[in-house]
């Protein structure tokens, strides 16, 4: 006869999500297991048996953010244009950046504060977004080869330059730039588009 193990008396779901507001206001080594524990009213057993270790919890916690207050990015993959692609991404990042109930991108806030010994998040955090501008250099691919970019444009030197410009207001408001301001980077990078 098989014993059944007692039901999990949470939902993993706002666990999850409530892990994921202490990452973002602690970084990944700053969020202690207390921190998150207490946070995600469960027990240190609960969240090992839920989520396995610290490290794959902040994973699981970057993909919730991708899923949730990070959409905007693949969605604005799916804009018809270039031009609207970078704008939908840039002003919603400008919005997203400065929202009182998301604090500042994860994946670059997480990355400012990693030392030596949270070497494998270091390197996640690079990989997803490396993966975030291949998926750009691939969409401005695609607008080249649909006459949506002028020729001779370079989809790579795009793609990095629209990254560092997310990058770089993800920088700038966790500084403490406001979305008057975030936004007035978006205008600029708008005017400096390639036209068709």
């Amino acid at each position: 006869m098989a014993i059944m193990g007692r039901p999990r008396e949470f939902s993993c779901d706002e666990a999850l999500d409530r892990a994921l507001q202490i990452f973002w206001r602690k970084g990944y080594e700053g969020a202690s297991m207390t921190d998150l524990t207490e946070a995600m009213g469960i027990t240190k057993p609960s969240l090992y048996a839920a989520f396995g270790n610290k490290e794959e919890l902040f994973r699981k916690a970057l993909d919730r953010y991708v899923d949730g207050p990070g959409r905007y990015f693949q969605e604005a993959l799916q804009k018809p244009t270039s031009r609207e692609v970078v704008s939908h991404m840039l002003y919603e990042a400008a919005d997203a950046l400065t929202n009182p109930g998301t604090p500042g991108c994860l994946a670059v806030q997480g990355a400012l504060s990693c030392s030596d010994t949270a070497e494998s998040i270091k390197q996640e955090l690079a990989a997803r977004r490396a993966q975030g501008e291949s998926d750009l250099r691939t969409r401005f691919q695609r607008a080249l080869a649909e006459g949506d970019l002028p020729d001779g444009a370079d989809a790579a030197d795009l793609a990095r330059y629209i990254s560092a410009m997310l990058q770089g207001m993800a920088v700038q408001a966790a500084g403490g730039a406001s979305r008057a301001q975030l936004r007035g980077i978006a205008d600029m990078t708008l005017r400096s588009w390639p036209p068709v």
